[in-house]
């Protein structure tokens, strides 16, 4: 799998290889994953005058309070996703952003519906995605706290901003034993969760240490 051409500098094979070593170095084993990591160019999903970065395991600023994920933390939630015991099919993203983990997820399952409350982001996801000539990824404008009922229940269930809680409706509209990735916790200490039921019973296990923007109610 690779959706790009091997490019110069800050787009080129040698970069995007850098990076999947380090985020070997940091733990990060699913191969599936780690070739989704190297066939999305990250660089497309950046603000231009970022590009020279979009490679670091960092977070970056996409404006109107919003970030895009660091490698290490998409790779992460990927992975968490996959080790499920239910072979996630159809997930469900809340919170798509500039498209970036969406892109990642389209690589890896077979439908990939996603989430954005912000207009303008939902739009610059599309373009990204269409860009790349992913087709198996539908977009929503719509309140991620409600999740997407009209195309429940999902296998997975990944959640990219921070609640002190679950949200009730995404724990509707999952599948059972199926799977909820999501960073819980509040400004100032938050940890990957993955929820799920085992023989009816709700089972939580905590991961790493993250930080992500706060999970948000409404349409903007």
């Amino acid at each position: 799998m690779n959706l790009i051409r091997n490019g110069i500098g800050m787009t080129s094979e040698r970069t995007r290889l850098r990076m999947i070593e380090r985020l070997r170095d940091r733990g990060i084993q699913n191969e599936q994953v780690l070739q989704a990591m190297f066939a999305i160019p990250r660089h497309v999903f950046v603000e231009p005058a970022l590009e020279s970065r979009a490679y670091d395991d960092a977070a970056l600023p996409l404006g109107q309070g919003q970030t895009i994920s660091q490698p290490h933390t998409v790779a992460r939630m990927s992975e968490l996703l996959l080790a499920s015991p239910l072979k996630p099919r159809k997930v469900l993203e809340i919170g798509t952003g500039c498209g970036y983990q969406t892109s990642i997820l389209s690589c890896l399952v077979d439908e990939v519906f996603s989430v954005e409350r912000l207009g303008t982001l939902l739009e610059r996801a599309r373009a990204n995605l269409k860009a790349l000539n992913i087709r198996n990824a539908r977009l929503a404008h719509a309140d991620g706290q409600a999740g997407l009922i009209e195309a429940a229940p999902y296998d997975a269930i990944l959640v990219t901003a921070a609640s002190r809680d679950v949200p009730a409706a995404l724990l509707t509209q999952l599948k059972p034993q199926g799977r909820i990735i999501m960073p819980l916790g509040d400004a100032t200490q938050q940890h990957l969760w993955v929820i799920e039921e085992i023989d009816r019973q709700q089972r939580r296990t905590r991961y790493d240490a993250v930080r992500f923007v706060p999970l948000l109610t409404g349409r903007g």
